[in-house]
């Protein structure tokens, strides 16, 4: 009778370990897919600002490393030909003519990296803290 109580007791003690390790794998999984800017980059796209670059521009680099685990979610158009010689039509009818370029839903734009604080001037999102 103690080993079959011994046996029961170890895997009772085995399932609530598994069940452990499976709750902090997805909480840590799932902390990973959301960022700290997903609110206000889905607040971006929400009120209409685009983001155009290409992804051999060191500036549109540095413009996307700041949403850090958010990038995913920024309004972002690729510019640039895989060749990097040439330009998207879609850049072409936008006027695109250089990089990093924010272009808003009332027609203004803006060229180079622009702050956190001005998007969110330009947008009325709301930036957290």
């Amino acid at each position: 009778m103690k080993v079959t109580k011994l046996k029961i007791f170890l895997s009772i003690i085995i399932i609530l370990i598994l069940a452990l390790v499976v709750f902090v794998a997805t909480r840590s999984a799932s902390e990973e897919t959301s960022g700290k800017y997903d609110a206000f980059t889905t607040c971006l796209k929400n009120k209409g600002a685009i983001f155009y670059g290409a992804f051999w521009c060191p500036h549109c680099q540095a413009e996307k490393k700041l949403f850090g685990t958010s990038e995913k979610l920024v309004p972002y158009v690729e510019c640039s030909t895989p060749d990097m010689k040439g330009q998207t039509q879609i850049c072409q009818d936008k006027k695109i003519t250089g990089y990093p370029t924010w272009i808003f839903a009332d027609g203004s734009s803006l060229k180079g990296e622009v702050s956190f604080e001005m998007l969110a001037q330009k947008t009325s999102c709301i930036l957290p803290q």
